[in-house]
């Protein structure tokens, strides 16, 4: 198994509360982490797939076979497939409080739907920790080969994309990927959307990947609602599909965009919907630039520590930050993503950056080395950056 960033988080998380919920995409590897968990833990882990009728049949009367497993970590993966686990679950580790057992009893696999957040947070508010698995991240893989940047970039991070044999069998996954969750998997969710008209949607944010959400033009092209089209976003969003970056807000004397920019958050599944197989069609797309852009946000998202705030930065006079971090008191990162190995940010990236006194200036690119541009902004690789986030 490639070590994921997760392990050692999840691992932590189950030292200080009776719950922890990992949540993610399909396909990301929730599963495979978990059983790794569990290998850890000889004799003291029970891993049950609630997709599986054998399973959930054990779970018929939830709180007698849970107490026969008192001390052991309990993983349900699928967890949306019994919502009604949870009310069961929140007595079970009241009970156990009493007694003392506090930490380490429960590992909740599941994607992101909003029912799933809603279901958790009202019975188990106070007693469970929340942890998103990212497909895989630069310094996951990084280790693999040279080219791994590239490679994760085209391909995209879900696992069996990125080891895939060759780029053509990665790019028939990623399509029978889309095609999975849009006929089976978010229709089981509860969404009721017709699958060609989401397909079109999801479509649609690809070619627009890192622009302004703009709702009326989304619309009109697929003869919906402005409001359809905001809970089709929605939608996507709850699955970890799509991420919609907030614009920075502060009360300046300037005229800020307020609209969120969107983009399809994994970059292998962005090029699987525009049809581009290889590094070659891709280099050769319009996409490629705004692709590689929302590659290095996704990247030092999952690598920054959970209480960082992004957000991006955009005036109408032309100022303009791909990425704000607030990592920490006095510690605000100013980032400018360049797809060329002679990165110039231009002028209104140093204006934005007065404008909101970034302490620290960085244009991401893809080279190898680290240098300064001017005395305040440096370019710097993606992989030097991601370790520097973490820190």
């Amino acid at each position: 198994m490639i070590a994921r960033a997760a392990y050692p988080k999840v691992q932590e998380l189950l030292t200080g509360f009776p719950a922890v919920a990992l949540l993610g995409p399909r396909q990301a590897g929730k599963t495979t982490l978990a059983r790794a968990l569990a290998d850890a833990l000889p004799d003291k882990a029970v891993y049950l797939d609630l997709e599986l009728p054998s399973d959930r049949a054990k779970l018929s009367d939830a709180e007698l076979y849970l107490s026969a497993h008192q001390r052991q970590l309990v993983i349900l993966d699928e967890i949306q497939r019994a919502p009604g686990l949870f009310q069961v679950l929140r007595g079970v580790i009241d009970q156990r409080r009493r007694e003392d057992i506090r930490t380490g009893e429960f590992l909740l696999l599941g994607p992101a739907s909003m029912d799933l957040l809603q279901q958790s947070a009202e019975s188990l508010a106070g007693r469970i920790a929340y942890l998103e698995l990212t497909p895989f991240i630069l310094p996951e893989v990084q280790s693999l080969e040279p080219a791994a940047a590239d490679r994760l970039w085209v391909r995209g991070g879900f696992p069996d994309s990125y080891l895939a044999a060759d780029d053509l069998s990665s790019f028939r996954w990623r399509i029978a990927f889309v095609q999975t969750y849009l006929e089976r998997d978010i229709p089981a969710l509860g969404p009721r959307v017709p699958a060609e008209t989401l397909h079109r949607f999801w479509r649609m944010l690809a070619h627009n990947q890192g622009q302004l959400l703009n709702a009326a033009r989304l619309a009109a092209g697929l003869g919906v609602s402005g409001q359809t089209v905001a809970r089709y976003l929605d939608i996507l969003v709850d699955l970890l599909l799509v991420r919609r970056l907030q614009p920075w807000t502060a009360k300046l004397a300037k005229r800020l965009v307020r609209s969120p920019k969107v983009f399809v958050r994994d970059s292998g599944i962005v090029h699987a919907l525009l049809a581009l197989a290889d590094q070659e069609q891709l280099l050769g797309h319009p996409v490629a630039g705004s692709s590689w852009e929302g590659f290095v946000i996704e990247n030092l998202l999952a690598a920054v520590p959970a209480a960082a705030t992004a957000w991006f930065y955009r005036t109408s006079a032309g100022a303009e930050i791909d990425l704000l971090l607030e990592l920490g008191p006095r510690r605000l990162w100013a980032v400018e993503v360049k797809r060329s190995l002679n990165p110039q940010p231009a002028k209104g990236f140093h204006l934005a950056c007065e404008d909101v006194g970034a302490t620290h200036r960085f244009v991401v690119y893809p080279g190898k080395e680290r240098y300064r541009l001017d005395p305040s902004t440096e370019a710097v690789p993606l992989s030097t950056l991601l370790l520097e986030a973490a820190s």
